[in-house]
Parts: C-alpha cells; structure tokens; sequence
C-alpha cells in the first residue's frame, strides 16, 4: 500500500532499527519505558508499586526490538511475490485489497512465518537488553512490575563468577543452556515443518 517514496524512507529506517545494538534498547527501556511510560500508568493511576528494573519494561523492549525485524524480513517475502501473480489478480477484476489477502499474503506466507519465528528465536536469547530492563534479580514469581532474572542473564551471572566444576551451579549452567537450546531448536523445526507444508 505504500508509495515507492514512503517505501523508500521507511525501508532503511526499519533496517536501521534492526541494526541497532540491544544495549541501546536496554537504556531506552531503563531511562524512557519505565519513567515515562510504565511509572505514570501503574504507579501514577492504578497506584501499584513499580520498581525501576522491572519484567514489563523488558517484555515491552524486546518486543519493539523485534518488530523491525520482522517488518523487513516480511516485506522481502512480499516483495519476492511474483508480479504476474498481482497482474493475473488485477486482470480478473480484483481489488488492491484482494490482491494483498487473497494472492499476495499466501504466496508469501512462509517468508512471514519464517520472520516471526526468526524474531522470536531472537527475543528467547536476548541478553543485554533485559539485563538492563528486567534487572538481574533471581526472583520466581508473576509480578511484572518487579525484577527478575532470564536465563541468558542467569548464564552469564555464573560463568562470570568462580564456580567449582561438579557443583549444583556449575551444573545448573548446562541446564539453563540446554534449555535455551531445545527452546530454540523447536522454533527452527516449526519453522522448516511450516515451510515445507506450504
């Protein structure tokens, strides 16, 4: 729906942003999400307590991390349609509309699927970003406005620390990166099973 010259500006500011280095994301997040826009909702107007480093703030940064990843990565699988596809469309009385749902988004939807799940896999091993949002507190529980520890950060926690080969931490490493590991695994063999079926 965009004009070649909206296209060409938004193009290579999405590509920009995905370039972006995440601990410049964990600082927005620590000095602009949480002040301006988490304190002032739930502090301010629904009076919970919000800590400074706190898992929303971290869930919200990733997730504006990854959308222009998947942007950019879904707008080469739409751009990679055919446009003898879009042509044969149009010549049989369809609208832009049509086109876009009906011919162009199926013809394209393994490309799209594959950038999501490319993006999720990207937020699962997010490190620096969260450590800065989210804290480094190790803290099981559901509250979203408080601290806590991911499991990349958990993993760089203990190899940065001196931990005896053969103890329950030094073990717990593997643990959390095997679990990481299947984690990611599953989404690329989603991804591969998606993409052969259509």
């Amino acid at each position: 729906y965009a004009t070649p010259k909206l296209r060409s500006f938004l193009k290579p500011t999405l590509e920009i942003l995905a370039g972006i280095p995440t601990i410049v994301y964990g600082y927005f997040a620590l000095l602009f999400i949480t002040p301006w826009v988490i304190k002032p909702i739930f502090q301010d107007w629904l009076g919970l307590d919000v800590a400074t480093f706190n898992v929303l703030s971290g869930g919200i940064i990733v997730g504006v991390m990854i959308v222009p990843v998947v942007c950019s990565v879904s707008e080469d699988a739409l751009r990679a349609v055919p446009r003898s596809l879009r042509e044969a469309a149009y010549a049989l009385g369809s609208t832009k509309y049509d086109v876009s749902a009906k011919v162009v988004v199926p013809a394209a939807l393994s490309g799209i699927t594959a950038s999501f799940l490319l993006a999720i896999s990207r937020a699962i091993g997010e490190t620096m970003a969260v450590v800065l949002a989210v804290g480094n507190l190790p803290h099981l529980g559901i509250d979203i406005l408080h601290p806590a520890q991911t499991m990349t950060a958990y993993i760089v926690n203990v190899t940065g620390g001196d931990i005896a080969a053969g103890t329950a931490e030094y073990e717990s490493l593997y643990a959390v990166a095997l679990v990481l590991f299947l984690m990611t695994l599953a989404m690329n063999l989603a991804s591969q099973m998606f993409t052969r079926r259509y």
